[in-house]
């Protein structure tokens, strides 16, 4: 009796032991297929070793605040370095807030909480093991240039006590109001670095025209040295940038951006004292248009003089007046390539030569154009802009006192390869480089 118990206890442990294989074989079976790479990323397949070569390049990252007139933004740039190449900008994370820091002029204290936001998006942006090398950098363009020293210093020292309090590298020019040629400087940076013109010393650049609310520049390499010998001393700059070193013609004409000027043209003065009237009239308006504008604070009255002289003719008269001897002709720009920014892009797209979102292009003598026709229509019916006679007529006359004849084409763009075409990131570079001789 004993041996077929025995056989039996085998045969239960056999089929134990047969049931258990088969169900860790069915269980690595279907563990293998859960974790199958997908066929791209599977060994010796190109995207793998482009995953392996990635993750062995190195990431570098840049914090820019940009304290304009209107808002504060702040654009967290990624840089991805390998060997002695010139950086590729792997991502940037970027948000804007409201109002700009001049609105804190009377109480400078409240400009922090803005700044504590924004810099809790440069935490939640960069890894905190590379915080304590990674610069934080704010700099001030036309809207605290304007204001009273004493006033932007104490914005501005507010800021810089944060960053110093912050884990990120900074140091104590982390703070400051930009030189309008740096602002010129940086856009151009910004836009030959996504063209790519600035990765090889022989390729050739492009120039770059701003036109903001405080303030114009115009800044591009001379392709001949005689542009370099005749231009104003202060208007040729050198730099360092990715071991080559440039030249540019550049410069920034302060109280000549559009708002500015717009002010200037209707008669008015920037930062008037309290009192004085703020009632303008314009031959560059509707005849007996009346309506109000703010600008800097000051709500004016704006009112178009009676029916008379052609509205263009008269417009045209007394931008030329404003801008006299004020703008100096740049030599050699005819025959450069040129990309238009900011109320340059505005403009045109208000006139519908190009899409808001796709940008375009547009030759001077479109601005010309659309200003007669538009201020010529001002006596029949109002455009959906009071404003937009002037502005027009500004813009070209603007363009051709730079040196840009009639048939000059200009690129207009927002993005250049999905990538901002603000300063920031050419400023970022700069700042970057000038780290490397501390």
């Amino acid at each position: 009796m004993k041996r077929p118990r025995l056989a039996g206890v085998f045969l239960c442990v056999g089929c134990l032991l047969a049931y258990l294989m088969f169900v860790k074989r069915h269980y690595m079976a279907s563990k293998s297929e859960a974790f199958r790479l997908p066929p791209h990323l599977r060994p010796g397949s190109d995207q793998l070793r482009d995953e392996k070569t990635s993750s062995h390049a190195q990431f570098q990252y840049g914090i820019m605040f940009d304290a304009g007139s209107t808002g504060t933004r702040i654009h967290v740039f990624k840089f991805q370095t390998e060997s002695r190449d010139a950086p590729k900008l792997a991502h940037e994370t970027f948000k804007a807030i409201k109002p700009g820091l001049s609105a804190y002029a009377d109480d400078p204290e409240q400009c922090k909480a803005g700044i504590i936001k924004l810099l809790e998006v440069a935490k939640s942006s960069i890894p905190p093991s590379v915080w304590n090398i990674t610069p934080v950098v704010l700099k001030a363009t036309a809207g605290l240039r304007l204001l009273p020293g004493e006033k932007a210093k104490d914005l501005l020292d507010q800021v810089r006590a944060l960053f110093l309090e912050s884990p990120f590298l900074s140091r104590r020019d982390c703070v400051s109001i930009m030189e309008g040629t740096d602002e010129g400087i940086s856009a151009w940076i910004t836009v030959n670095f996504l063209t790519g013109d600035l990765h090889s010393a022989d390729s050739p650049t492009v120039g770059m025209l701003d036109l903001g609310g405080g303030s114009t520049q115009i800044t591009f390499s001379p392709q001949d040295e005689k542009t370099i010998q005749t231009s104003p001393i202060d208007y040729i700059r050198s730099f360092q940038m990715f071991n080559n070193t440039h030249t540019v013609y550049t410069h920034s004409y302060l109280g000549l951006g559009l708002m500015s000027a717009r002010l200037t043209v209707l008669g008015g003065v920037e930062a008037s004292p309290l009192g004085e009237s703020t009632e303008l009239v314009s031959p560059c308006l509707a005849p007996e248009y009346s309506g109000s504008w703010e600008h800097a604070e000051v709500v004016y009255t704006v009112k178009g003089q009676k029916a008379g002289e052609p509205v263009y003719e008269a417009c045209w008269t007394k931008v030329e007046k404003v801008l006299y001897r004020r703008v100096t002709k740049a030599s050699g720009v005819a025959d450069m390539d040129f990309y238009a920014f900011s109320y340059y892009y505005d403009r045109a797209v208000d006139l519908g030569i190009i899409e808001e979102s796709k940008g375009g292009t547009i030759l001077v003598s479109d601005y010309i154009n659309a200003a007669k026709r538009v201020c010529d229509s001002l006596s029949i019916s109002p455009p959906k802009s009071p404003f937009l006679c002037l502005d027009l007529v500004y813009i070209s006359v603007l363009l051709q006192e730079l040196g840009f004849p009639p048939h000059k084409q200009f690129k207009l763009a927002r993005t250049i390869n999905q990538v901002e075409t603000s300063w920031a990131l050419g400023a970022t570079f700069h700042y970057i480089e000038s780290l490397k001789g501390h």
